[in-house]
């Protein structure tokens, strides 16, 4: 399965002579998305950045030798680019000095591609992310009404394509993905040494979702330091693990303004790190995974359809809390999340004081189709 908006956007910028980059978390299918998008192509150059023979033609490349390589082929594809060493460098070389070639990179930890990217490329490349499976991409897959039907089982194993394409053996296979992967690019940075305080500090995390987080509990909790619990947020952030989001604040004295609250990407992926796979139906904790859905999906959302909105929460010192804010072209949508609808939720009325012009909703199971298609 592959998102055909995100394949649409990149299809637009085909062509008009800067790299495209294409950046996500491991096991999403970045290179499927590719290869659908030039399927029908015969003049690719495909290389894979993991391979130590790329990695070595890369490592004392020129533009005449790039050249030789690239022969009659007009599209280049770099995979896993983010292995290759001074990789920024040499994607500039080839946009500079072999401008009729279409450049493609993919790259699965932001930390280690997108920072050799920035000053190279400057100008110079289109960036899309491909997040896990979308609850958009499975309804427009098999309709509103089935996907609505499996939705507590979504909540509880996620959107990554594996866990999609093989049910019944979802916990095994999270297994897998939250033990391997998820340390893979995070253990390459020469900083993080040992998992032991990473892990403590992902299940901490899982524990906290929809809650405010601070890094001094956290580092109490993991028995780290505030700087290093700092770091692998960052880190994880930068792996698309999880996502940040801070406190909205403009016009009351009693609004939180630094606190933070964090996200996961996934929550298959959230469940596996604290091993709790129980239905949906049965947790103390579906609050939590409905919040954590609610805001990854509508993230995917936003992004896919390239709408550019600020994103926060709001809490007061007084504990009144909407779940989510957005801003787009000036105007507030404020929006309270709830699975039951006939659960008893509204919109402070502080809120509405202070922001008279802001849009106001609750989203609940019933109407999610109205916030995330």
């Amino acid at each position: 399965m592959i998102s055909r908006l995100l394949k649409k956007n990149i299809e637009s910028k085909f062509g008009k002579e800067k790299a495209i980059i294409l950046l996500g978390p491991r096991q999403v299918g970045k290179t499927t998305l590719l290869k659908a998008i030039l399927s029908n192509r015969e003049d690719v150059f495909w290389l894979n950045g993991d391979e130590i023979d790329v990695q070595n033609i890369f490592s004392t490349i020129s533009a005449s030798r790039l050249k030789t390589l690239i022969g009659s082929n007009n599209i280049v594809v770099i995979d896993e680019a983010q292995r290759i060493e001074n990789i920024g460098l040499k994607l500039k070389l080839i946009t500079d000095q072999i401008p009729e070639v279409q450049l493609f990179a993919t790259g699965s930890s932001s930390f280690e591609l997108a920072n050799k990217l920035n000053e190279p490329l400057t100008g110079r490349k289109w960036e899309f992310t491909l997040f896990p499976v979308s609850f958009k991409e499975m309804v427009d897959h098999h309709g509103l009404l089935e996907e609505l039907r499996i939705l507590p089982h979504r909540l509880v194993y996620g959107y990554y394509p594996d866990i999609i394409n093989h049910p019944g053996e979802e916990k095994e296979r999270l297994k897998v993905l939250s033990d391997s992967f998820l340390y893979k690019d995070l253990l390459r940075i020469d900083q993080i040494k040992k998992t032991d305080g990473l892990v403590r500090l992902l299940q901490a995390l899982s524990w906290q979702v929809g809650s405010q987080v601070s890094y001094h509990e956290l580092a109490k909790t993991c028995s780290l330091d505030s700087k290093t619990v700092e770091k692998y947020i960052d880190l994880l952030e930068q792996a698309y693990v999880i996502f940040r989001v801070t406190s909205f604040s403009r016009n009351l004295r009693n609004e939180l303004k630094k606190s933070k609250k964090i996200y996961f990407f996934d929550n298959g992926i959230r469940n596996a790190l604290i091993a709790n796979f129980s239905t949906f139906e049965q947790r103390n904790d579906m609050g939590a995974l409905w919040e954590n859905f609610l805001v990854a999906e509508r993230i995917k959302y936003n992004h896919y359809n390239q709408l550019w909105s600020n994103c926060w929460f709001w809490r007061t010192t007084e504990q009144q809390e909407v779940d989510w804010i957005e801003e787009t072209d000036g105007m507030i949508h404020a929006y309270e999340f709830k699975w039951n609808p006939v659960a008893k939720a509204k919109i402070p009325t502080s809120f509405k004081n202070a922001y008279p012009t802001a849009t106001t909703r609750i989203i609940h199971r019933d109407n999610i189709d109205s916030f995330l298609l």
